[in-house]
């Protein structure tokens, strides 16, 4: 298992997760709208939630978001891409949480560290071509659009356009 080391904002604290966030994180990823823009439909069930977010066979890190009352705010996950330096980040914000901001907070903060406190070259994320806001955020994020996959994935919502985003080290880093 990879380390994730504590990393914090103004107002949240990111930490590595535990089975009780899953509680936390059901009422979003249970909402099919809240889930339209990922590969797989909305969750029945916290055991099956649960069997996703702790699969032994992914090789990634999960941040928790939490704000200073301990309530869990987001997930944000980091995992290797396709070569050494290069990591593939992911977010989603709990929806009783979105438009405040802290998705921008929270995906600055774990930019920051694996660039500048792990080394890493690059960061990439991919995008669905309909999710303006992830789009939006990686935009203001300092990303660029690398690629365009039209058609490129069918996922329970469809076939879907997909967008690779890219930030250098070399790039300016988002600030707080």
């Amino acid at each position: 298992m990879r380390e994730v080391p504590v990393l914090r904002t103004a107002r949240f604290t990111l930490r590595a997760m535990r089975r009780s966030d899953t509680a936390a994180l059901f009422p979003t990823l249970s909402d099919e709208a809240q889930c339209r823009y990922l590969t797989r439909p909305a969750f029945e069930s916290e055991e099956e939630l649960w069997g996703w977010l702790a699969d032994p066979e992914w090789n990634g890190r999960t941040w928790i978001a939490e704000d200073a009352a301990g309530k869990v705010a987001g997930r944000f996950v980091a995992y290797p891409a396709h070569e050494d330096g290069i990591e593939e980040i992911g977010y989603i914000t709990c929806a009783d949480r979105q438009g405040a901001g802290v998705a921008r907070e929270c995906t600055a903060a774990l930019v920051r560290h694996l660039i500048e406190g792990e080394g890493k070259r690059k960061l990439i994320a991919e995008a669905d071509m309909r999710n303006s806001a992830s789009i939006r955020l990686l935009e203001r994020l300092g990303f660029s659009r690398e690629a365009l996959f039209r058609e490129h994935e069918t996922t329970h919502a469809g076939l879907c356009d997909v967008a690779i985003y890219g930030l250098l080290a070399t790039d300016p880093l988002p600030e707080d």
